[in-house]
């Protein structure tokens, strides 16, 4: 390997420390960041868990079993939606297409049922207490290798299954005594990883791009903790307030923080949450992408640039080219990895995986392919950031004030992390 192949394998350090330093320089107190051993244990773990989950073979046909459970949700899906939206949602052309036509893909109809059933799934699951000891033992997981407090490993755990919004409620008994940066941890913790119905969601939308999707996303969020964690500990380092809160499953009263009153109750109200979810996601992108094609038709009145019309993908795409070409991406593909991001961090994920997944052929190369799915995997947009604070503002009123004005800066911290993440998944995946 010669000296530039080896500098673009290892670019990815370069990219960690630069992620690092911008968490360090919006720091409340530079001086009293978490101690130089518990970052490099936080780095350590970060890269660890990279290198067990994508080059352990075993660990990852393990993460891989994933795939197949999603896919027999997604073909159990497909039934319902076939009955209820017809040949819209799956079930038979009721016409013959034209020769080299393909059957065509309702995104509202075919893929996004999907987080529906999911969410179904992920309730009842959390009923019969499968989700709350996985949730229970990564949290302890957590606190013996990060001496994170109970209420922090609570709900690292959770983000790994829950939304931005179900998250704050597995540990909403706490929210009145944990301190500024524990309570900053815990937003971190939500907008860098993807819950398990968006997951799936996800996965579906890049099967055709990403082999693994399923566990390549899971990866992503797990790694995405550690590096979520490091980079609130830097921005609101703790403090003398600091408490070893310890927490379980249950709020302040005994009661479980996510109760339902039986199995049924679990798949009704699951089933609620997720069409929610579905009318939430289909009126963003309905949005999302109006708001787009607005300003891109007040750009076009602007000279062209290099033969073409400026664009908001364009401006997004020259912003942040430079942060993603130090994450690995080679500089000919961190044009288009910049406008992913930019259209991650500003607008929304799932509208990135879109585009992701609609990429011309060869835009971007299986390595770059990877970092992007992974630095792309955070809810870390500016509508969460809404979700988030209004979530916390309304479970603890007391703490509405000092949630929103952490807001943003919970925004930066999770496009941090997820950019780490990115990072990492470049440093131990060969060029």
């Amino acid at each position: 390997m010669s000296g530039a192949e080896l500098f673009d394998q290892t670019r990815g350090i370069l990219g960690i420390a630069v992620l690092m330093g911008i968490a360090w320089a919006l720091s409340e107190n530079r001086r009293g960041h978490p101690g130089w051993r518990w970052m490099a244990g936080a780095l350590a773990m970060q890269g660890l868990l990279a290198v067990l989950i994508v080059r352990v073979p075993i660990v990852w046909e393990a993460v891989g079993l994933a795939n197949s459970a999603v896919s027999a949700v997604e073909q159990a899906t497909l039934k319902g939606s076939s009955y209820m939206f017809g040949y819209l949602g799956g079930a038979e052309l009721p016409f013959a297409l034209k020769p080299g036509a393909e059957a065509p893909l309702i995104i509202a109809f075919r893929i996004l049922p999907l987080v529906i059933v999911f969410s179904a799934l992920s309730a009842l699951l959390w009923h019969w207490g499968v989700l709350r000891w996985i949730v229970n033992g990564l949290a302890f997981l957590l606190r013996r290798s990060l001496g994170v407090s109970g209420v922090v490993g609570l709900a690292g755990g959770a983000a790994l299954f829950l939304g931005v919004v179900e998250t704050p409620l597995v540990t909403r008994g706490y929210f009145a005594r944990v301190s500024r940066s524990e309570l900053f941890q815990l937003m971190v913790l939500a907008m860098a990883t993807i819950s398990g119905a968006l997951l799936v969601l996800y996965a579906t939308t890049l099967r055709l791009v990403v082999a693994d999707a399923v566990g390549h996303l899971i990866a992503a969020s797990l790694i995405s903790i550690p590096a979520a964690l490091l980079a609130a500990r830097l921005m609101v380092p703790p403090g003398a307030d600091d408490t070893a809160t310890e927490a379980e499953d249950e709020d302040e009263d005994g009661a479980p923080a996510l109760a339902y009153e039986g199995s049924i109750d679990a798949i009704v109200r699951g089933t609620m949450d997720g069409m929610q979810l579905f009318l939430a996601v289909i009126a963003v992108i309905i949005t999302v992408f109006a708001l787009v094609a607005l300003v891109d038709g007040m750009l076009a009145a602007l000279p062209l640039v290099e033969g073409a019309p400026i664009s908001l993908k364009r401006l997004l795409g020259w912003a942040l080219a430079p942060a993603m070409w130090s994450i690995g991406v080679p500089w000919g593909e961190a044009q288009a990895a910049g406008a992913l991001m930019g259209t991650k961090a500003v607008l929304n994920e799932y509208v990135a995986y879109l585009e992701l997944a609609a990429l011309p052929a060869g835009t971007l190369g299986p390595r770059s392919l990877l970092i992007v799915t992974y630095a792309l995997c955070g809810v870390a947009n500016l509508a969460s950031v809404g979700l988030l604070v209004s979530t916390i503002g309304t479970l603890c009123p007391e703490r509405r004030a000092e949630a929103a004005g952490l807001g943003m800066k919970s925004w930066v911290a999770g496009n941090i992390a997820s950019a780490m993440t990115g990072a990492w998944i470049g440093l131990v995946t060969l060029a």
